[in-house]
């Protein structure tokens, strides 16, 4: 296998693997009736004059299935924070006391459950697109390798079905990645 080649698999590895985590990493913000705190994750709050993480001005734990716990650091932000969670699309009421503001988890309705499963494909669909985007950057960069002399035709189509090999096993993972989600959705 020629320098370049390998140079180029890794890279198309790594990029496709950031497209699997990227699209991890939306499902866990997806709500599935069990309270976690990948769930606040998204939430921006009005802190000091711009917007902030949620992370950045509290803590978030959970001390029940269905409840989660917001820690706020500084008293005077916790209006701001019990705020932001509350104007956040994840259909959340927090119930404020003090610096501690509790977030119950109510469950879920089958059209929720439903509308989460749509979010859910949607966040799959562009992982899949992201990884053949890599797929065409690749097979771009062997076209140019054949172009310039450094590979062969015949190690150009080898290469090209490495390619889609790895392509292939990206896609999976992102389809085994929405199953797991998706039952965990539907799970009552």
């Amino acid at each position: 296998m020629s320098q370049e080649f390998s140079a180029l698999e890794q890279d198309l590895q790594h990029k496709m693997e950031v497209s699997l985590e990227h699209a991890k990493k939306e499902f866990s913000g997806l709500r599935t009736g069990r309270a976690s705190t990948a769930l606040l994750e998204p939430v921006m709050v009005e802190a000091y004059g711009s917007h902030m993480p949620l992370s950045q001005v509290a803590s978030v734990s959970v001390p029940e299935p269905r409840l989660l716990s917001v820690s706020v650091w500084d008293k005077g932000m916790a209006k701001a924070v019990e705020k932001a969670i509350r104007d956040s699309s994840l259909g959340l009421n927090p119930v404020s006391d003090g610096t501690l503001i509790r977030v119950p988890i109510p469950p879920l309705t089958s059209e929720r459950r439903a509308e989460l499963i749509k979010v859910a494909h949607k966040y799959a669909e562009h992982a899949r697109v992201a990884i053949r985007n890599v797929r065409r950057d690749g097979n771009e960069a062997l076209k140019k390798m054949e172009k310039d002399n450094a590979i062969s035709k015949d190690e150009h189509h080898k290469y090209a079905d490495l390619v889609q090999k790895m392509t292939d096993d990206f896609v999976s993972k992102v389809d085994e990645a929405l199953k797991s989600k998706e039952a965990e959705i539907t799970q009552v």
